[in-house]
């Protein structure tokens, strides 16, 4: 009974701050500028397909990238001695400790024109423009969202039984064999939790395009960002479609779960 008691100030705060904003986004989406019933304002979001399409591919490279750079990471991580470990986890942790529109200005002033990286790869004689682009937009998400993959890996491999390697390798086992039969299968969870926290962001993420990409290259939250100040009843049914998108997405990502749970 007690520890039913300490969960009241949780749901609360969900009630007050999730539920209800999300009832009030429903009912926005489902009715017109009179409160009348109406469907009018899903057609109105059909008009964004192509920007939705768009922010899923970029939020899917993002998250590709994300995952080839966080696992190997992670893996090292694990077999540093544990106060090597503490320190890198602090660097990476370092970064989210910055505003968030901080962090976006430090990556326009590296990808500016005559900026750090364009005058470093030009006394190489390679020449481009480096923002303002899909590629820009990328980086930004990389470099974000990079963190939220790396840590639930290495929270997962941290805790696999070095038992079962041990035993792997008593059994004839040589390295390429304990990763893929040991070690990749027990790190599966910490793979689809890091997936869910990256991909989940960055679908629905604003400002990074905003600042580091193109007329080309806006997302559907700065769509949402801009539609909502002027028609509120659109901008929820946009904002409804994609959050049912997410929640199929995170549904999905759950049976994988729950399908290496029983294997």
């Amino acid at each position: 009974m007690k520890s039913r008691k300490l969960t009241i100030p949780y749901i609360i705060w969900m009630l007050v701050f999730t539920m209800i904003p999300i009832v009030m986004i429903g009912v926005t989406a489902f009715t017109d500028k009179n409160g009348a019933f109406t469907l009018s304002n899903f057609n109105n979001a059909l008009f964004y397909t192509n920007v939705f399409t768009k922010s899923l591919f970029i939020a899917f490279i993002s998250t590709l990238i994300c995952l080839v750079a966080a696992y190997p990471l992670a893996y090292m991580m694990t077999r540093m001695k544990k106060s090597t470990q503490n320190t890198v986890i602090m660097l990476i942790m370092i970064p989210m400790w910055m505003n968030f529109l901080l962090r976006i200005y430090a990556w326009i002033i590296l990808l500016q024109q005559n900026g750090p990286i364009d005058t470093a790869l030009s006394l190489l004689g390679i020449h481009g423009t480096y923002i303002g682009n899909t590629g820009a937009v990328i980086a930004g998400m990389v470099y974000e969202y990079l963190p939220f993959m790396v840590l639930p890996i290495y929270t997962v491999m941290s805790k696999i039984d070095n038992g079962l390697i041990e035993a792997a390798r008593d059994l004839g086992s040589n390295s390429t064999a304990v990763f893929r039969k040991v070690v990749f299968p027990l790190s599966v969870p910490g793979i689809i939790s890091g997936i869910t926290m990256v991909f989940v962001p960055s679908a629905s993420t604003f400002l990074v395009s905003q600042y580091l990409g193109g007329t080309d290259d806006i997302m559907i939250g700065d769509v949402i960002d801009k539609v909502f100040w002027t028609d509120q009843n659109t901008g929820s049914a946009i904002s409804l479609i994609l959050m049912v998108f997410i929640f199929i997405f995170l549904v999905i990502m759950n049976l994988f779960g729950d399908e290496e749970a029983i294997a």
